[in-house]
């Protein structure tokens, strides 16, 4: 199984323990690191908004309390037609932990649709040398 496939089948999975009482809008996300570790995570609503977490913001933080530190390819899924891209948040925090080249799948429940590379989707990233 190819690396999209396995970060599909993480999140997929993780997805469902999402908490999303109010928006009913379930996300999971999986993080391959360039050690080839896979880290996953869902959203997390908060009554009080914006409290809550986006699933991409929680599985860089359990990869980075797993001890790694370069994202080489994130995968983000969630039902309904329209894709659940990774918001202006989140690119950002992707950038933190990858480069330009860093692969980034879309998904529905039933398969991957899409896929960018972190410069695609974010051109004019904040960098430490800026």
């Amino acid at each position: 199984m190819d690396i999209a496939q396995q970060l599909f089948e993480k999140a997929k999975q993780i997805r469902t323990n999402a908490y999303a009482p109010y928006s009913k809008y379930l996300v999971g996300a999986a993080i391959c690191t360039t050690n080839k570790k896979i880290f996953s995570s869902c959203n997390v609503e908060n009554v009080s908004f914006p409290c809550g977490t986006c699933a991409e913001a929680g599985a860089i933080a359990s990869m980075i309390a797993g001890g790694e530190r370069k994202i080489s390819a994130i995968l983000i899924v969630a039902e309904g037609k329209n894709l659940v891209y990774p918001c202006g948040a989140c690119l950002q925090r992707i950038a933190e932990f990858g480069d330009e080249q860093t692969k980034i799948y879309l998904a529905d429940t039933e398969q991957i649709r899409k896929e960018y590379t972190l410069g695609e989707l974010l051109p004019y990233a904040f960098k430490e040398d800026i």
